[in-house]
C-alpha cells in the first residue's frame, strides 16, 4: 500500500511538472527532455516502472535533500562559530576587520566609479570599453559586496537589544 501511495506522489508529480515546464521552452534539448519525462510518466502510469522502483527513487531524493540540508546546517554552524569568535576576540584588528573591509570596499568602489566617470567625460570614445571592462568585474564585485552585506547584516543583528 505505501509503495503504491508513493508511486502516485513524489517522483511522478515531479516528472509531470518538470516535463510540462520543459515542453514550453523552444529549444531542442528542452523538447527532448520533456519527451523523455513524458515517456517516464507514461511508463509509471502503465506500471512498466513499478511502484517499488518509484518508492526507491523517492527515498533517494529524500535522502539527497536530507544530506544537502545537513551540509547547509553545518556550514551555518561554522560561520556562526567564527562570527562569535570574532566578536569575543580581544584583538582589536579582529574586532575591526569588518569595518576595515567595508571601508576598503567603499574606497575601491568609489575609485572605480570615479575612473569610469572620468573616462566618460575626458575620452568619450573610450567609454564603451571602460563600461565593458566594468561589466567584466561584476562577479568579483558581487562576491565582495555579498560579503559586505553579510557583515553589515550580522553587525546590525549584534547591536539589537535582546
Amino acid at each position: 500500500m505505501i509503495p503504491a501511495l508513493l508511486a502516485k506522489l513524489g517522483l511522478p508529480l515531479l516528472v509531470q511538472a518538470a516535463g510540462q515546464g520543459l515542453a514550453r521552452i523552444d529549444h531542442p534539448a528542452a523538447r527532448a527532455a520533456a519527451e523523455a519525462l513524458t515517456e517516464v510518466g507514461t511508463s509509471i502510469g502503465a506500471g512498466a516502472i513499478t511502484p517499488e522502483q518509484v518508492a526507491e527513487a523517492n527515498r533517494h531524493v529524500e535522502r539527497m535533500a536530507e544530506l544537502e540540508s545537513d551540509e547547509a546546517r553545518t556550514t551555518l554552524r561554522e560561520v556562526n562559530a567564527s562570527l562569535r569568535a570574532e566578536a569575543a576576540s580581544q584583538d582589536a584588528y579582529v574586532r575591526r576587520m569588518r569595518p576595515t573591509f567595508g571601508y576598503i570596499m567603499a574606497v575601491t568602489w568609489g575609485a572605480q566609479m570615479g575612473s569610469v566617470a572620468w573616462i566618460t567625460i575626458a575620452d568619450p570614445p573610450a567609454a564603451a570599453g571602460a563600461v565593458a571592462a566594468l561589466a567584466s568585474l561584476t562577479t568579483i564585485w558581487s562576491v565582495g559586496l555579498g560579503v559586505l552585506g553579510i557583515y553589515v547584516y550580522k553587525r546590525s543583528e549584534e547591536k539589537k537589544p535582546r
